[in-house]
């Protein structure tokens, strides 16, 4: 009966401790998805040379879903013109752009020379949203100024923007995807987007 006792309680324990970690990963604050996404893009960037843009790629698949709401930036990007979009077409443009987005990370980050992020401060927005003030340190450079901004998903929170120097990556994207879609449509979009991943994948 005891043996019997100490299972139960040693399950009980196991369960226990393994739910509190899962609430733990779920209700990360805003301040600590950026750290932990610089601290992975830091890794990425160490290995940069070794890891080639494939490399990269594969590295940051995993911390950019798991830290970008892609979903809502993919939708934010197209305004309006989403709305004219089939369902089908709504989920072409979300694979498309997540994969640009990776792209992107894996282009821009490619090598490491002693660069460091500092968190600077973190306040709460009028809709519910978290800003969280960092800046990248360049050795031998003027430092790079990134604003994250993060809203909730669920039970964590995910980046919908990035602000770099006051030039907001959400409005540069929006104007010129809705100025596509407008002007050549949806395939046209996806086209170009295709196009630039292909481009950084040779750089």
């Amino acid at each position: 009966m005891a043996l019997k006792n100490v299972r139960l309680l040693i399950v009980f324990m196991f369960l226990l401790f393994g739910t509190a970690n899962a609430f733990a990963e779920e209700t990360a604050t805003a301040k600590q998805i950026v750290e932990k996404f610089q601290s992975e893009l830091i890794a990425v960037m160490k290995d940069g040379k070794k890891l080639g843009y494939a490399g990269r790629y594969e590295k940051l698949k995993d911390p950019v879903a798991n830290s970008h709401d892609l979903t809502k930036i993919a939708r934010i990007v197209v305004g309006k013109e989403g709305e004219k979009l089939s369902e089908k077409q709504q989920q072409k443009l979300v694979d498309v752009f997540s994969q640009f987005s990776i792209a992107s990370y894996a282009h821009n980050f490619k090598d490491y020379a002693g660069e460091s992020f500092v968190f600077d401060s973190e306040e709460e927005t009028t809709r519910g949203g978290v800003v969280v003030h960092s800046h990248l340190v360049i050795p031998g450079d003027k430092p790079v100024k990134f604003d994250y901004m993060l809203k909730e998903k669920g039970n964590s929170w995910r980046i919908i923007n990035i602000i770099a120097n006051g030039v907001s990556d959400l409005a540069l994207k929006r104007s010129e995807y809705t100025t596509i879609l407008q002007r050549e449509g949806f395939d046209a979009l996806i086209t170009k987007i295709n196009e630039k991943i292909d481009n950084y994948s040779k750089q």
